[in-house]
């Protein structure tokens, strides 16, 4: 077998296979004996008929393909492994025969899609944004109120009207021209109101009645609505009201938080303030290392294939489905009701895509150009704190731990260097802040990011 590999467009290459008469021939007479079992000749049993007479009675080139995949799934992944110092596939090829195919000539062309080369302008000396969150004590009163929300006790309702953040079962009938349309009417319906589950203003308009009552709520549907026939029309709804469900808080006392997990309510605010500040750093961080890739970007170009793009798409697509399906909602039934199929609705994704797949080229130049690594010594510093962190010894924890750990935690490392690098290097500056550079390293990052090395496969 000889092989020869020219690019061609687009950030692919073309991978031209020759194999000699004899491999020819080998590949023939094992595709023969795979499969000669499928067929069967009057006067011969079955899967004892010589490859001589099947190719008579069924055709010459009864072997062709199963033999071209033969030799093309042996030698392929051979020739990958000569060239991985000078292209990184990034997606399946495409194989067809080469143009001068004969019997003297047995070729094939893979077109394979690679890693592009990114070029990169200025990456030092740009103006860029930092972005810092503070937590305030109202984002503490608010964060605790929500968890009583949560652990509120239901209880009913019969000495008031309902009001917003009670569950009210309903009755209602719809009307767009007097007339009644389709889905805009119910029995016994479990409504939360101030849960956006309806139309501006009905929810509102519930908020106010009380048990037993039936009132007509004039509302318009948005002029985005997905009925078409509904689409900025005025209509009525005829309400009547079963039962309100309200909500009993717990009194926010040493007791609440002990059932939290503290000693005490103040422990329990410097807690919740202790995760909220670790939550705004961490966004900030994630926020400001976005902006400086989106500013790098902008003076940076590269060929990227379509096949990057697509497992981008796919990527995000399966992100999608798996924030539906804890809402209880199935991808094909959301797509359906927006007239939708997976492939039509994967092509919102592919702008962000594109972008996505450009930011992890420019990290991957930067790391190279910088010559950005990560030491033996930073490694077992970072396995020996995870280790600590679930109460194991550094030596007992690598012994079971998944290789790809150890490469998500030297990337990781690897990532940190370099945007602490970029921060130091460009003029860094808050938005309604002081305009000067705001040079200081970035905070201690979380694992939050993919390992650089694996883009070909998750990109």
């Amino acid at each position: 077998m000889d092989y020869k590999v020219t690019p061609a467009e687009k950030s692919t290459v073309k991978i031209e296979i020759k194999f000699s008469a004899e491999e020819w021939e080998n590949a023939n007479n094992e595709a023969y004996r795979r499969n000669r079992s499928r067929y069967a000749v009057n006067g011969f049993r079955k899967g004892k008929v010589p490859k001589h007479v099947l190719e008579l009675y069924y055709g010459k080139a009864l072997f062709f393909e199963d033999a071209l995949n033969l030799l093309y799934g042996e030698h392929y992944g051979e020739i990958l492994e000569k060239e991985e110092k000078n292209f990184t596939p990034v997606g399946d090829p495409v194989v067809s025969l080469a143009d001068d195919f004969s019997e003297e000539n047995i070729a094939l062309v893979a077109t394979v899609p690679v890693k592009p080369e990114v070029t990169i302008g200025t990456y030092k000396g740009i103006k860029i944004r930092k972005y810092e969150y503070n937590v305030t004590d109202a984002d503490v009163d608010r964060d605790i109120e929500n968890t009583r929300e949560r652990m509120a006790e239901s209880v009913e309702v019969n000495d008031r009207p309902a009001a917003m953040g009670d569950t009210v079962n309903i009755d209602f009938e719809g009307k767009a021209d007097g007339v009644p349309f389709e889905g805009g009417s119910a029995k016994g319906y479990d409504l939360t109101l101030g849960s956006g589950q309806f139309i501006p203003g009905f929810e509102e308009s519930v908020a106010g009645m009380n048990l037993g009552e039936t009132r007509d709520i004039s509302v318009t549907f948005p002029e985005d609505y997905q009925q078409e026939s509904l689409k900025g029309k005025p209509a009525v709804f005829t309400v009547t009201l079963h039962k309100i469900t309200g909500k009993k808080l717990a009194p926010l006392d040493d007791e609440f938080a002990k059932k939290m997990g503290s000693d005490s309510l103040e422990a329990y605010r410097a807690k919740v303030r202790e995760r909220l500040e670790r939550n705004a750093s961490s966004r900030a961080l994630n926020e400001t290392e976005n902006s400086i890739l989106e500013e790098i970007a902008k003076g940076a170009s590269a060929e990227i294939p379509d096949a990057m793009v697509e497992r981008q798409e796919d990527a995000s697509m399966q992100r999608m489905e798996y924030n539906l399906m804890y809402q209880g909602i199935k991808l094909d039934d959301y797509l359906k009701y927006v007239g939708s199929t997976r492939e039509e609705y994967k092509k919102n994704f592919e702008e962000e895509a594109r972008r996505a797949v450009l930011h992890q080229l420019i990290i991957e130049k930067l790391l190279k150009e910088e010559k950005i690594e990560a030491s033996e010594e930073e490694i077992d510093k970072k396995i020996a704190e995870q280790a600590a962190s679930v109460g194991k010894e550094a030596e007992e924890y690598k012994k079971t731990m998944d290789p790809r750990q150890r490469e998500y935690i030297e990337s990781d490392i690897k990532l940190t260097k370099l945007f602490d690098f970029l921060q130091a290097n460009n003029e860094m500056y808050v938005e309604g802040g002081a305009e000067e550079p705001a040079k200081k390293p970035a905070a201690k990052k979380t694992a939050t990011k993919k390992p650089a090395k694996k883009t070909e496969e998750q990109a």
